[in-house]
């Protein structure tokens, strides 16, 4: 019998499950897609039930024909590209190509790159699902029709080189909205009036003044000026404090869910600070395998791209088993933890969770990259939590009285058991900057009737606050809720509307930029349809339909295009040209004299040039100067912005002049130098707060310094420890 052929999209995923199987199976890789709608016209006969053209894709002509060349040595050709749509459509192109009947049973799938799942699959092979293959088709006409009729416009209307797309298009909408909300808000003034006490033992706490106690009712009073908080403190500033009421109860805080692709990509932005793009590119690595010293290539999670809860049971007991074993039986709940999908969840795959739990993140790190490391850790350590016992806690709510009818309230919160909050942080507290509650503290023993001295009165004026911007975590949270996308788009939208220069990034936050405004009004104003967030979600919940086998995704095209092509031919006559107004700089050209520069817009964004063009055709980079010197030769600083990754990074003034200055850097790097060894110290940026670190990747100091490298040391030391205790 001769070689089976296995077919898999990438070369890492190739070499994890070539260990798995053996000299009778020969694993190779298509890199992805090998054909697609070609990119010069809109390979889509409108005319002819919107068939496509497909063609191979630059470049995947040498592997077709190295593929075909395995094909023809081998007795069986088995399609093993990832389980969903895309990976469906990669295989019946891949079919397509090799001239193999997509109705045979080659097509095999798993939801983790296991030596058991990938065994399994091989018993299990079917057709390709056409069903799965045609909503794929049917998305990618759908946005191919978009872009190539919309763009055109745009570039005619606003700027050459624009682009549009139904879910990018709503992204981008939802910045503007948010913008619009955070320009016409107005504030509004607020008092909060704390009181600092203390028992007869000097045991001091605060409590917020919170109404009114009427007949032993409680009425909530909002205080809104100062006259108010001024007649108030009049009114208590010298009158006895006395606890009126204690509550005392034992509340649990249970875990929360493995991750999805977008709970994953929201958690990983806000606890390690990574990109949508970021999270995915390492949870892809993640999934396909790296190299595990004494193992070879190994698969660490399940399917990255899930919006399912669900869980495997074989993997719930071997995590309930782990759980018993590190941590003891009290952390272990009675029954295993199921979690209920939303109502909307395609419910494909299984949620993100580690594969073997021999390798604990720590034990593998040397094998790890630092992001690796990370994140596996971050999806290791949220399943464990997942099907760990709930946190237990002594809650204590204390009214206090001041006087007749002024009350003040104070809750104190003791942990009595961590349960699955011994390994992992919760994601849902939040900042009591805003709330009328103060934070939860440990109180002192309170009784009721107990006297209470009183300390000071501590007002303080407060002002409503906008809604805030999006960061890449709350609008892939509210692009789900809305029903907006899927768990594979979500990152490749951000990304896209950072690229076009729609959107851009302010710290962590995302503002949109004049063009992103004009292309947004531009759409609201002649295609509100493409720009709506019911109609979107409506047309995701149709693809869905359509991968189901309950709906055709050729009348679905037929639905949605001719009024849409409709819409082309009106608006191209009704629109006037959008004009990006310029920026005025107060600077005379230098070239000409007799022009002022001014920041204009361009397709790949922002520049600076002569207002004079065509006359005068001087131009510009845009240069923004930072703060400090440069390190190397004291110079000055500019900030530059990364296309690929949309993140600042600062170069010297005199990179590119002669002599030139070699110095770039991430991080912004300050006069102060190290205490340890003398290197320039750098100013590092995290979740909102920035924090000083040494630049000199060999000093303790350094942010450099990597956990493999750490481990590695740990280890010879531990080694020769051990050596020493013999």
């Amino acid at each position: 019998m001769g070689k089976t052929l296995v077919i898999v999209e990438s070369p890492a995923k190739a070499k994890t499950i070539g260990r798995y199987l053996g000299k009778d199976y020969d694993v190779a890789a298509s890199v992805g897609h090998v054909r697609d709608l070609p990119k010069s016209t809109l390979g889509v006969d409108v005319h002819n039930d919107f068939q496509p053209r497909y063609i191979t894709m630059p470049g995947k002509e040498s592997v077709i024909r190295d593929l075909r060349t395995k094909k023809e040595k081998a007795d069986l050709v088995l399609l093993a590209t990832d389980p969903d749509r895309e990976g469906e459509a990669i295989a019946w192109h891949l079919a397509t190509a090799l001239k193999l009947d997509p109705q045979s049973d080659l097509r095999i799938s798993f939801n983790e790159i296991s030596k058991k799942a990938v065994t399994e699959a091989l018993q299990h092979a079917r057709p390709i699902d056409m069903d799965l293959v045609n909503a794929q088709q049917t998305r990618r006409i759908l946005d191919r029709l978009v872009g190539y009729e919309l763009s055109p416009l745009l570039w005619k209307k606003v700027l050459k080189g624009l682009s549009a797309g139904r879910v990018q298009s709503l992204a981008t909408r939802m910045i503007v909205d948010r913008e619009r909300e955070i320009t016409a808000f107005v504030p509004e003034e607020y008092w909060w009036l704390d009181a600092q006490l203390k028992t007869k033992q000097d045991e001091a706490f605060r409590a917020r003044f919170h109404g009114l106690l009427k007949q032993g009712k409680v009425s909530v009073v909002k205080l809104q000026n100062e006259d108010e908080v001024k007649r108030l403190v009049g009114e208590i500033d010298h009158a006895d404090y006395k606890v009126q009421t204690v509550k005392k109860r034992k509340s649990k805080r249970a875990s929360y869910p493995p991750f999805t692709t977008s709970s994953l990509q929201q958690e990983a932005s806000r606890a390690l600070g990574f990109s949508a793009n970021r999270t995915m590119r390492v949870a892809q690595m993640l999934y396909e395998g790296v190299s595990i010293s004494g193992q070879g290539q190994t698969s660490l999670v399940t399917y990255i791209r899930t919006d399912s809860l669900r869980v495997n049971s074989d993997a719930i007991q071997e995590v309930r088993q782990l759980i018993a074993d590190n941590y003891g039986k009290d952390y272990l709940p009675d029954k295993p933890r199921y979690f209920k999908n939303k109502k909307s969840a395609q419910d494909a795959h299984e949620a993100i969770r580690p594969i073997h739990f021999e390798l604990s993140p720590d034990k593998i790190v040397a094998d790890l990259s630092n992001e690796q490391y990370r994140l596996y850790r971050l999806i290791w350590n949220k399943f464990m939590a997942s099907q760990m016992a709930a946190a237990v806690f002594d809650t204590v709510t204390c009214d206090i009285l001041a006087g007749e009818d002024k009350l003040f309230r104070v809750k104190g919160e003791t942990m009595l058991f961590p349960g699955w909050m011994k390994i992992y942080e919760s994601n849902t507290s939040k900042s009591s900057e805003d709330s009328e509650e103060l934070d939860k503290e440990s109180l002192p023993p309170l009784e009721e009737g107990q006297p209470l001295d009183l300390v000071k009165l501590l007002p303080e004026q407060k002002f409503t606050k906008p809604p805030a911007r999006y960061t890449e975590a709350s609008l892939i949270k509210a692009l789900e809720e809305e029903g907006v996308g899927r768990p594979s788009t979500y990152a490749p939208t951000i990304f896209t509307i950072l690229n076009r220069k729609y959107v851009e990034k302010e710290d962590r936050y995302l503002k949109p930029t004049q063009l992103g405004e004009a292309v947004t009004e531009l759409l609201e104003d002649n295609f509100a349809n493409i720009v709506d967030t019911q109609f979107t979600a409506k047309m995701e919940e149709k693809l869905d339909l359509v991968e189901s086998g309950e709906v055709s995704g050729v009348e679905l095209l037929h639905e949605f295009y001719p009024a849409f092509h409709k819409q082309i031919d009106q608006a191209d006559e009704a629109i006037t040209e959008k004009v990006l107004k310029d920026k005025e700089t107060g600077r005379a050209c230098p070239k000409c004299g007799q022009g002022q520069l001014v920041i204009k817009h361009g397709r790949y964004g922002e520049f600076i040039a002569c207002n004079r063009y065509p006359d005068c055709d001087y131009t510009e980079n845009i240069e923004v100067k930072a703060p400090g010197k440069c390190p190397l030769c004291g110079s000055g600083l500019l900030v530059k912005k990364s296309r690929k990754r949309s993140a600042t990074f600062y170069v010297c003034d005199k990179k590119g002049a002669d002599p030139e200055c070699p110095f770039i850097s991430w991080d912004l790097p300050l006069e102060e130098k190290c205490g340890l060894c003398g290197s320039y110290m750098v100013e590092k940026r995290y979740r909102g707060r920035k924090y000083k670190l040494c630049s000199n990747k060999d000093c303790p100091n350094g942010q450099y310094k990597s956990r493999k490298a750490k481990t590695k040391t740990d280890k010879k030391q531990d080694s020769a420890q051990a050596e020493a205790d013999q």
